[in-house]
C-alpha cells in the first residue's frame, strides 16, 4: 500500500496571530453572542407583552357577566346529578335463556344424555 507524504501548509499570517493569541478571536465571538442575546430579549419581551394585552382585553359585558348567576361547584352534587341521570334511561329486558341452563345459572352436574342417531 502507498504511503502518502504530509503535505505541510502554509501558515497565513493571520493563523499565525491565531495561533498566538486565540483570544484574538474567541473573546469578540462570544461579545457578539452576549450582546445579540441582550438586544433579542428586548424583543421577545415586546412579544409577551402584545400576548398578554390581547388576553387582558375583555369587553365590558364580558366584565359584568363574570360574577353574575356563579353557583359554587361542588364534586359531590355533580356526582348525584350525573347518578340520576344514568339511572333513569334503561329499562330491564328478561332475554331467552339457552336450553340445559338452569333458572339460576348454575351449570347442569350431569352431563346431558346422548342421543344416538
Amino acid at each position: 500500500m502507498a504511503v502518502f507524504p504530509s503535505r505541510t501548509r502554509r501558515e497565513t499570517p493571520m493563523g499565525k496571530t491565531l495561533k498566538k493569541y486565540p483570544g484574538l478571536f474567541g473573546v469578540p465571538f462570544v461579545l457578539i453572542i452576549v450582546a445579540a442575546s441582550y438586544g433579542l430579549s428586548t424583543f421577545t419581551q415586546t412579544r409577551y407583552d402584545l400576548h398578554d394585552q390581547k388576553v387582558k382585553q375583555v369587553t365590558k359585558e364580558q366584565e359584568l357577566n363574570l360574577d353574575k348567576n356563579r353557583k359554587k361547584f361542588d364534586i359531590r352534587e355533580e356526582y348525584f346529578r350525573l347518578n340520576a341521570a344514568a339511572d333513569e334511561d334503561w329499562e330491564s329486558k328478561r332475554i331467552v335463556r339457552p336450553k340445559g341452563l338452569p333458572e339460576w345459572g348454575v351449570p347442569p352436574t350431569e352431563p346431558p344424555p346422548k342421543k344416538d342417531s
